[in-house]
């Protein structure tokens, strides 16, 4: 996976104040952690960084963060950005420092590929249950995405994480028999079918 670069500048104040200068001259506040390394209270540029978390996944991406008076950039992962609850605007970011060979937890996006029997041939509809699956791997493996392919399902078919394979090095954090999609019936067959139910049963004599 390609990394991506966002650069960042040391800030010596933190609280509500210094926060609040910073947004009227455009950066953000930001603070950088992780093992064997004392938390660095940064900030970076909000177009640039709102341009490139736009860009990618966040969740899942590598961000070479060049931050002002270091030798070499830090890598890292975005762990959590909080926006302003109207306006949208970013308002603090954090991100965690990666080491080499050292395992860590994210999220890669699902992606459903192909027309299962079930929609092609019945008409069925399909239910994503999960959008992102949980790994753990080292930095240099994660999957950028996962591509699934559910065109063999049919009606009340579904997909759990047991039947998807990964490449080694890659280990799923959730329950195997998660489900990530089903094929369900289109709601015009399921009244049909509780009408015939109801039918039935009123017909029924002793």
């Amino acid at each position: 996976m390609a990394n991506t670069t966002l650069s960042a500048h040391k800030r010596d104040g933190t609280g509500k104040g210094v926060a609040r200068k910073l947004r009227q001259i455009g950066r953000v506040p930001a603070v950088l952690y992780g093992r064997d390394l004392e938390s660095v209270h940064l900030s970076v540029d909000a177009h640039e960084a709102g341009l490139l978390f736009h860009a990618i996944s966040v969740e899942n991406t590598i961000v070479e963060l060049a931050v002002e008076g270091e030798k070499e950039s830090f890598q890292t992962l975005v762990r959590e950005i909080q926006s302003h609850p109207s306006r949208g605007t970013l308002t603090h970011i954090d991100f965690l420092r990666i080491q080499k060979g050292v395992m860590i937890d994210v999220e890669v996006p699902l992606h459903l590929v192909g027309v299962p029997i079930g929609v092609k041939n019945h008409g069925g509809l399909i239910e994503q249950m999960m959008h992102e699956l949980p790994v753990r791997c080292i930095p240099s493996k994660i999957p950028h995405s996962l591509d699934v392919d559910i065109s063999h399902l049919d009606l009340n078919e579904s997909l759990r994480v047991s039947d998807l394979t990964f490449g080694a090095g890659v280990e799923v954090t959730v329950e195997a028999d998660r489900t990530i999609c089903t094929i369900t019936q289109p709601r015009a067959a399921l009244v049909e079918d509780e009408s015939e139910v109801k039918v039935a049963k009123d017909g029924d004599t002793e």
